[in-house]
């Protein structure tokens, strides 16, 4: 994998990436432990299915990641955690038999009891996850108790240590231990590196840099670029609830989406290399070229407006 570099120009954090020094057989491994563990997670999505991925949240935790000075891909993890946990604890929350000191109230008021004492702690537990996402990087800053609670106080949340301490130990359980989650960049990653192991012509040092902007475009737009996809695909203006639920298996394809990312960079910084970087990511992953232009296109009309030509 691509060697994580930590630098301090200005006394300012910059992570950089170090590719073409994993081996082949390293290589192979890692893309066939990605590609399972994406497909793993597409054969068991649940309803729910970023529900909590939405514009203003992603933007909420990216910008707390990028005060903290986080290495960007704690922040992508974040979105990941406090999507599992919410799912897992708003689930739990809802199916567990109702208090006998509740036996007496309307379904929808304790429902509504449930939301607004979540509404409440939500940001504590959207800081959490960002929190257990530092800890999980090697290069970031990790988030200690004394540096939650000052960020906290700071955006007027009046905690304490025990609190905090309470909060990232709930998320924990929520999530069952299970925090080391892939996200977006890590694929986009592991594809550069591959990228550059079997075409060394390709920039991909270069690419990395815009990959991690078009990520970035392309979480805070995703509803109106997965909206679009889906009109393209389907040749409907207004999709059916049948569609849209079929689609959820490409909104949450990590793969697809690193291809993309990929090839919008691409596009951007070096369109005479875009047919041939199309050509070998489909190689790669066994994603049609069809399907990464398609997806290259929407992404590209969303950034440049609905006059871009067709791929």
């Amino acid at each position: 994998m691509a060697k994580r570099l930590l630098c301090s120009p200005n006394q300012s954090d910059v992570v950089s990436l170090k590719f073409r020094e994993a081996s082949s057989e390293l290589l192979t491994d890692f893309l066939f432990n990605f590609n399972k563990r994406n497909k793993d997670s597409l054969n068991s999505l649940s309803e729910c299915s970023g529900t909590f991925k939405n514009k203003r949240l992603i933007e909420h935790i990216l910008l707390i990641s990028r005060e903290l000075r986080l290495d960007p891909l704690a922040g992508y993890h974040a979105i990941e955690l406090l999507q599992r946990f919410m799912v897992k604890h708003l689930t739990d929350l809802l199916t567990t038999p109702t208090p006998p000191g509740a036996a007496g109230e309307q379904p929808r008021s304790y429902e509504d009891a449930i939301f607004a004492k979540l509404k409440d702690r939500f940001p504590l537990v959207v800081f959490s996850c960002v929190q257990l996402a530092s800890k999980m990087s090697l290069h970031s800053h990790m988030i200690d108790n004394n540096t939650a609670v000052r960020f906290l106080h700071s955006a007027g949340h009046r905690v304490s240590k025990q609190t905090v301490l309470e909060s990232e130990l709930m998320v924990l359980k929520g999530l069952e231990f299970n925090v080391n989650v892939t996200n977006p960049m890590t694929y986009v990653e592991i594809l550069l590196e591959v990228l550059g192991h079997n075409e060394p012509s390709i920039p991909v040092d270069r690419l990395y840099h815009h990959c991690q902007h078009v990520v970035q475009f392309i979480s805070l737009q995703r509803t109106a670029i997965f909206d679009t996809l889906l009109t393209t695909t389907t040749q409907c203006v207004e999709p059916s609830m049948e569609q849209r639920e079929k689609f959820v298996t490409v909104t949450e394809d990590c793969m697809l989406l690193g291809v993309g990312v990929i090839a919008v960079a691409t596009f951007i910084l070096h369109f005479r290399k875009w047919k041939q970087v199309v050509g070998e990511l489909s190689h790669i992953t066994g994603i049609s070229g069809r399907s990464i232009s398609e997806f290259a296109h929407v992404t590209l009309v969303h950034i440049v407006g609905t006059g871009f030509p067709q791929l």
